[in-house]
């Protein structure tokens, strides 16, 4: 599958996937299409980059249900990868009716493709610059600030796999001019032309700002750098909080981040917010950042000495640190088996000798009453009071309290948090 004067797109995503999953490249990558002209077109441009560097190539398509015609839309695919010769699958889901439509489909994408991919750790999907420029206006439309007006990732982890977007420099005309070129069929999706959604009125708009010298390009251009500015804000964050995390060190407990009072104060409101933003968050698990407005008045309130519950965390501002940790009533009701096999709040691995007849839950004020006094009068250094004890794992056996490895309670056991260290998850995209 070649084309005259397509070559200059074959070497486009060449070199992008060079520098996405180079210099050794996997033996095998997934492509999500969904039938439309850019993934069609990413699917021939994969293709034709497979066979030169021996990568296998999966593909798969999600079937939402939404519409009458998905289901021919995904035997379209299936009949160009038989051609291509690619194994394809088709993963269907059903809308239970709750919550936003377009944030459900999008969330159901991400879950079955995880489930399906298995050992392969590198899915590509087709979004493009027009993308970047439309979801630019969205979120500009909403008030976003330099986070929310960032360019998309090149590639970032979700789901336990890398989503990988080879065509972000290359515009939506482009990828069809590409698909025609040789050949290849694709369907229009009818609600790319429904006014009632958001993305369909900004694609009209960024045609219509073209003729002004704002198109899909320029707008896209601005993403990119929002996207560098907030990468350097992120970094000047994470500076502040190793500074603010080493000079606290001493004063660290178990189950929250401390932070140095006076390090935190010192710096600017920009960056004080951006840090209890993402303490909140990490602390969490959540999946988005508390909103802006809320979070300002949070570090109001923290540098004037107070404390206040966002975001399913608590925090707080002593004399001398800042403590962030779980909101115990976000965990009151969670509850898992210790093991490899299991993680508590989604974070937490417990393990042991002789706890496998035991539940992990939230110690809450029960658990602490249940902790031997002279524990809780001379705790060991580094336990956590009462307040950010409560929202901590704890070993339950039949109704009782039988662990609680912050206290030295119960038998040997070990808590193990997955989550990346905070300092890296200030990084992350």
């Amino acid at each position: 599958m070649t084309a005259d004067g397509a070559g200059s797109l074959d070497d486009r995503f060449a070199a992008a996937m060079g520098q996405l999953l180079g210099p050794d490249f996997p033996p095998e990558v997934a492509l999500a299409v969904s039938g439309g002209g850019d993934s069609m077109a990413m699917l021939a441009l994969a293709h034709n980059w497979t066979r030169r560097w021996g990568v296998a190539l999966r593909v798969v398509t999600v079937d939402h249900g939404l519409r009458p015609e998905s289901a021919a839309e995904a035997r379209l695919v299936a009949a160009e990868c038989a051609a291509l010769g690619h194994p394809h699958a088709t993963l269907r889901w059903h809308w239970d009716g709750r919550g936003n439509v377009m944030d459900a489909a999008r969330r159901a994408r991400i879950d079955l493709i995880a489930r399906w991919c298995g050992s392969i750790r590198h899915v590509l999907f087709a979004h493009t610059a027009d993308d970047v420029a439309e979801t630019f206006l969205m979120r500009l439309a909403r008030g976003a600030g330099v986070d929310g007006l960032s360019a998309m990732a090149p590639a970032r982890r979700v789901g336990g796999f890398t989503l990988v977007r080879p065509c972000l420099d290359m515009g939506r005309e482009e990828l069809r001019h590409y698909a025609r070129t040789l050949r290849v069929p694709w369907v229009d999706d009818p609600t790319n032309e429904d006014p009632a959604y958001d993305r369909t009125r900004m694609r009209r708009l960024v045609a219509l700002m073209a003729a002004e010298g704002l198109g899909a390009d320029t707008l896209a251009a601005a993403a990119g750098r929002m996207r560098r500015a907030r990468r350097a804000l992120e970094a000047r964050t994470r500076d502040l909080a190793r500074a603010a995390m080493d000079a606290a060190a001493p004063e660290g407990v178990a189950g929250a981040l401390t932070f140095d009072r006076g390090v935190v104060e010192a710096s600017d409101r920009e960056t004080q917010v951006r840090l209890v933003a993402a303490a909140l968050t990490w602390t969490s698990g959540a999946e988005y950042r508390p909103r802006g407005p809320a979070v300002e008045a949070l570090v109001e309130t923290l540098l004037s000495g107070g404390r206040g519950t966002l975001h399913g965390a608590e925090a707080e501002c002593g004399r001398r640190t800042i403590r962030v940790w779980r909101d115990f009533a976000a965990v009151r009701h969670v509850v898992a088996a210790p093991g490899p096999a299991s993680a508590w709040d989604g974070r937490h691995q417990i393990d042991g000798a002789g706890i496998e007849d035991c539940e992990v839950r939230a110690l809450g004020v029960d658990g602490w009453a249940q902790i031997p006094a002279h524990l809780r009068e001379n705790p060991p250094e580094g336990a956590p009071p009462l307040r950010i004890a409560r929202a901590c794992p704890a070993l339950w056996r039949d109704g009782a309290l039988a662990g609680f490895a912050p206290m030295g309670f119960g038998p040997a056991h070990a808590v193990r948090d997955r989550r990346s260290p905070f300092t890296a998850f200030l990084l992350s995209d």
